[in-house]
């Protein structure tokens, strides 16, 4: 289940995907996203651990999402992949 809170964020170019608009702080099957630039946003468990963060690029074929996993012991982000959407960006945190 997804939540996401009235405090929205409109791109500034149109979106050619089915993502009009970028929640300022959303919650996605357990982990919370938090807006922390336009393009960018921080994904953290409930309790307030950093997992990675989802960025937004511009893509030659549209707008496209990458993840990076924080790795903490190696204090340092591995990507894990390019998504056309930020919920399957988000939802890889889950089972990655």
């Amino acid at each position: 289940m997804t939540t996401v809170h009235p405090l929205t964020l409109a791109h500034s170019q149109p979106h050619t995907h089915s993502e009009p608009r970028l929640a300022l702080d959303e919650t996605r099957g357990g982990l919370r996203l938090v807006q922390v630039r336009d393009d960018l946003a921080r994904v953290t468990r409930a309790g307030g651990e950093v997992l990675g963060y989802v960025e937004r690029f511009d893509d030659p074929q549209g707008e496209k999402y990458r993840a990076k996993r924080f790795v903490a012991r190696q204090r340092r982000f591995v990507e894990i992949g390019e998504f056309w959407s930020r919920a399957d960006a988000t939802d890889c945190f889950r089972f990655a």
